[in-house]
């Protein structure tokens, strides 16, 4: 939905399993008929749409897509945005490292993503820019000394090159500017701010560059512009909040680098203060979020930096005198405490102040997956819970 005449405002479909078309699309039209019509009655209703590979896959047989466009119109709905960054099932399974499977530096990451990219231009709406999130490259602990990461960057940075050719060219073909948003998170190669600005200056722009000047016969500031317009950043709070960056640090550094944010999801953070006497009750309550489906890296910030911890059982585990841990566990953003522990929400609250003063980005997308793995104490009836979240950060919008 448009928000202000600004934002285009969804949740993620990540929520709902979908391993195929056909259990993908059950689940679309189960949930999304409801939340639009308690959300956005009298408007369109826009989807944060994501598909599984083999989803993707199905999706383009026989006049499946097309079945898909028409059903989206005849109910009030468009897709803007979709969630790239899953390959596999994302549901009903382990996912933990796997979620980065295939990496950047493959064949497999490349075709998927140019097929909903595909995908994403036939079914976007006219005078509507889309974007698509994906992968921080790879999964840091895979690569296990520098020389193996320079490499990594190095592909990936060629393999997304490949991309940013194919937006320019469909964006020449049918005037639809649809753009790749790089998603960095705790341990994946780019995981911060200075990752970002890092990879983009000494890796993704000279590869980039080189290619394009060679490809398109333009200049080398042409092609920069060119890098910059297609491939951009999935600014995700949570994963921020995790590396305990304000958000005006981050806008200011990618804004001075020319880095655009085609994506914004808004989501939180767990956030355990150790500013009790009973500890005892924070780590039962942090307990409660060790589940086996998702990688939930913990952070603390210390003297030499943000240190993190692969998992939260490593936590659990070995119960390290802190003040402050911060989980990587998505949860409802609604929320600014429960039981023993908080929420980062305040970093949502930071970027919703900034929004209403700068054009950061005109996708936000609500990226609560967890539902199903969260204690039961905060699990509610799915579709009551997306839109509680959404009627909660329209009000703050």
């Amino acid at each position: 939905m448009l928000i202000d005449h600004k934002y285009h405002l969804t949740y993620c479909t990540n929520i709902h399993p979908g391993q195929d078309w056909a259990s993908t699309f059950e689940s679309l039209v189960k949930y999304l008929p409801i939340i639009k019509n308690k959300i956005s009655k009298e408007q369109p209703f826009g989807i944060g749409l994501r598909l599984s590979n083999k989803a993707s896959e199905e999706l383009a047989m026989n006049n499946n897509l097309p079945q898909f466009k028409s059903w989206l119109i005849k109910n009030g709905l468009y897709v803007f945005t979709m969630n790239g960054f899953p390959y596999g099932n994302f549901h009903d399974e382990v996912v933990k490292d796997k979620v980065h499977e295939p990496d950047w530096t493959t064949r497999d990451r490349v075709n998927y993503t140019i097929r909903l990219f595909e995908q994403l231009a036939y079914l976007i709406p006219e005078g509507v820019s889309g974007g698509i999130s994906t992968s921080p490259i790879s999964y840091k602990h895979w690569h296990k000394n520098t020389d193996r990461k320079k490499t990594v960057l190095e592909k990936g940075a060629s393999n997304l090159t490949e991309l940013i050719l194919k937006l320019y060219e469909l964006e020449e073909r049918t005037s639809k500017y649809l753009h790749l948003d790089i998603e960095p998170e705790p341990d994946g190669m780019l995981e911060n701010t200075e990752d970002v600005l890092t990879f983009y200056r000494n890796f993704l722009l000279p590869i980039a560059k080189k290619e394009l000047i060679k490809t398109l016969d333009v200049s080398e500031e042409k092609a920069k512009d060119i890098v910059l317009r297609y491939c951009t950043l999935c600014y995700d709070i949570c994963h921020f909040s995790l590396a305990y960056e304000e958000p005006t640090f981050t806008f200011e550094k990618l804004k001075e680098a020319g880095i655009k944010i085609g994506k914004i999801q808004v989501s939180a953070a767990l956030k355990v203060r150790f500013d009790t006497s009973d500890e005892d009750k924070i780590w039962e309550s942090l307990a409660q979020f060790d589940e086996p489906t998702y990688l939930h890296q913990v952070t603390e910030n210390t003297n030499e930096g943000v240190k993190t911890y692969n998992d939260l059982p490593v936590v659990l585990k070995n119960k390290t005198d802190v003040s402050e841990l911060r989980a990587h566990f998505h949860v409802p953003i609604f929320l600014e405490s429960f039981e023993e522990l908080y929420s980062t929400q305040d970093h949502i609250l930071k970027v919703i102040t900034i929004l209403r003063e700068n054009n950061i980005s005109e996708h936000l997308e609500v990226e609560t997956y967890t539902w199903d793995v969260l204690p039961g104490s905060l699990k509610k009836e799915l579709s009551e819970s997306i839109i509680r979240e959404m009627k909660w950060l329209i009000d703050k919008l």
